[in-house]
């Protein structure tokens, strides 16, 4: 009889699949696995069992299959959570299929090596299970997969819109100050002020373009120009000065050697300093000072931004740049400036980090590949 079989050969058989599964590259210990062949061949032995018995109804209870897809049988039960099982540590579809196919074949193996002869209706009993077992491992599967993608879906779009919203507005946020310190002060527009409102126009610009090329064409970073870290330097001040001015702190900008060079996306770049300036201003103490320093080490460009916040502490420090993290009580923000460095800068081919200094502030470092200025023969 099978189902002696079965019971008699069980540690055999969840061994062999065992091995196989190890051999797709994964391998699931029993106890993460305790929904899968474990479970379903107690299943399957009491079901051959109840039939050999004239049990029918008992062995269909196991066993059964709605007609609206949803089983209340026990293998319907535990082969949903086998399949849920199956995706949370990371297995295919595929994997999940060829669990339950393991233990058939494992079965007709043995069964061979044994010379154990089964009846038809026996082998028809093992494969209604199976396929009842796959069928709702795989629906568990897929719903749940589903489901998990669909959420990150959606967080990524979310992530994507607050980037996007935040750099519009840091860039609408420089342009009203430049418009109200025009106005106020009845500057001349071809004024130093001036260039930093239409530079922020530009930028709105160039933005809006971007996305729509984004759109259309998908988002291709190119290696980017060759960018002077002095000029660099220059652009970063003229662009944040009056946003350190509106926060009632003062912003320093060290001297920076012109013969320096990075490389990239020099408005991705721009925007990654920004934020960082834009978050010191945002939590340096009143009248303190934020100071920027650009220099070399060895192969490296340190862009270095530090404030006087008064420290940040361990637990802020490891996740500050997670999206749409707040450290303050200042939440006028989305939580995405730091996060939006951090991106700019590795797709630059660089790096951000923090350093705490407690009870003073913190200093966040960009470290880029170091380049030299071309050197002009007079």
């Amino acid at each position: 009889m099978l189902h002696e079989f079965l019971t008699h050969n069980r540690c055999e058989l969840i061994a062999r699949c065992r091995a196989k599964v190890a051999k797709r590259e994964h391998f699931a210990t029993a106890e993460q696995l305790q929904n899968g062949v474990p479970i379903f061949l107690e299943q399957l032995i009491r079901i051959l069992l109840s039939e050999q018995l004239n049990q029918v109804l008992e062995g269909r209870f196991i066993s059964i299959i709605q007609d609206s897809g949803v089983g209340n049988g026990e293998v319907g039960v535990s082969a949903t959570l086998h399949g849920e099982d199956m995706l949370a540590l990371g297995f295919t579809v595929d994997e999940v299929v060829h669990n339950y196919g393991d233990l058939c074949q494992a079965i007709t193996d043995l069964a061979v090596e044994r010379d154990a002869p089964f009846s038809v209706d026996e082998f028809r009993t093992l494969n209604r299970c199976l396929d009842n077992a796959i069928a709702y491992a795989v629906t568990a599967f897929s719903f749940k997969h589903d489901f998990i993608e669909s959420d990150r879906h959606d967080a990524e779009e979310n992530k994507r819109m607050g980037f996007f919203v935040h750099e519009l507005r840091n860039l609408l946020g420089t342009a009203k100050l430049a418009y109200s310190a025009c106005k106020t002060g009845n500057l001349s527009l071809g004024g130093a002020t001036g260039a930093i409102l239409e530079r922020s126009l530009d930028g709105l610009g160039s933005m809006i373009n971007g996305t729509v090329s984004l759109v259309r064409h998908g988002h291709q970073l190119g290696i980017g120009n060759l960018i002077s870290l002095a000029e660099f330097a220059a652009e970063v001040e003229a662009t944040s000065a009056l946003a350190a001015v509106a926060k009632e702190c003062r912003l320093n900008i060290l001297p920076v050697d012109p013969r320096l060079a990075i490389q990239g996306n020099r408005p991705m770049l721009l925007a990654a300093v920004v934020n960082l300036l834009q978050n010191a201003f945002k939590f340096t103490h009143l009248h303190t000072e934020v100071t920027m320093v650009c220099h070399a080490v060895d192969d490296s460009v340190l862009i270095e931004v530090a404030d006087h916040c008064g420290g940040l502490g361990a637990d802020l420090a490891n996740r500050m740049f997670q999206p749409f993290v707040q450290g303050g009580a200042d939440r006028s923000g989305l939580g995405l400036g730091l996060t939006i460095a951090q991106q700019f800068v590795v797709e630059n081919g660089g790096r951000l980090s923090v350093r705490d200094m407690p009870d003073v502030g913190c200093v966040f470092t960009i470290t880029l590949p170091r380049h030299a200025m071309p050197v002009t023969l007079k």
